[in-house]
């Protein structure tokens, strides 16, 4: 084994659980709407959500407000209040709801100490990333919680 070389296993360089493309908000989220999508038009509470998909309710609330703000949702408030698919289920790809959540998808940022990259125009894996990330991009806005139910 060359001394030089970082070892790789346990030492600073080992990463604990990998890289995640989707994180618990989204597949929450998507888990939450395909429910959704299954009662038809029916208005669903929170209560049925997190009995149904045991998800602690103060973070499925939480999910649920965001998806109203961003257009996703209809809030109806009081007694016999929920939620209720505002747009079709056709319309809501998993693209979107990954960019709700979790911003603008990315492979590569291209930084290099906060800064970016002053090998960006002439770097080859960036040319072969960025195919890559296209597509994924248009992979992702094929899946729509339509397609999943």
């Amino acid at each position: 084994m060359n001394p030089a070389l970082p070892k790789v296993g346990r030492g600073s360089l080992e990463r604990k659980g990998g890289v995640k493309l989707i994180t618990r908000d989204t597949d929450y989220a998507l888990r939450a709407l395909c429910f959704m999508l299954g009662r038809k038009n029916e208005i669903v509470n929170v209560g049925d959500l997190v009995k149904e998909l045991k998800i602690p309710k103060p973070f499925l609330r939480k999910i649920l407000q965001i998806l109203h703000k961003e257009g996703v949702l209809v809030a109806y408030k009081g007694r016999g209040g929920g939620f209720l698919l505002a747009r079709s289920a056709e319309s809501i790809s998993l693209l979107g709801l990954m960019e709700i959540f979790q911003g603008k998808f990315r492979l590569n940022e291209c930084l290099f100490k906060k800064v970016v990259c002053p090998n960006i125009k002439r770097c080859a894996l960036k040319k072969k990333i960025d195919k890559i990330e296209q597509y994924v991009l248009k992979e992702l806005r094929l899946v729509t919680i339509a397609s999943l139910f």
